[in-house]
């Protein structure tokens, strides 16, 4: 059975930072493109970056360049996404993808 669960979110004052995780299992981590989305209330999900197998090949979208890193532990079978910089716009669900899975998703709330 894919799992993939994302501990941690919450929430984190404006220009603050914030380190998602997402373990998975059921699948061969180090073989597959991984990637996070994200969700704002109200709003259909949103591309937020991806990371190939390797960890070489990495792509963002504008609204996060610059502020936003993926990363990825294949020995660990682990992805991360690390916020800093964070606006109030970036509150939203944030889901792990890949390995035909998908995270429950969890809530990072960006308010002062």
């Amino acid at each position: 059975e894919v799992q993939l669960v994302e501990p941690g979110g919450g929430l984190v004052h404006p220009g603050g930072s914030m380190r998602l995780s997402c373990a998975t299992s059921g699948f061969t981590f180090k073989n597959y493109e991984m990637k996070w989305v994200r969700q704002a209330p109200g709003k259909g999900p949103e591309w937020v970056a991806r990371i190939n197998s390797g960890g070489n090949i990495i792509k963002y979208s504008d609204a996060v360049k610059g502020r936003f890193t993926i990363s990825r532990d294949n020995a660990k079978s682990t992805l991360y996404l690390q916020m800093n910089s964070l606006k109030p716009e970036d509150t939203a669900v944030y889901f792990c993808e890949g390995g035909a899975g998908r995270g429950q998703g969890t809530q990072v709330t960006v308010s002062s």
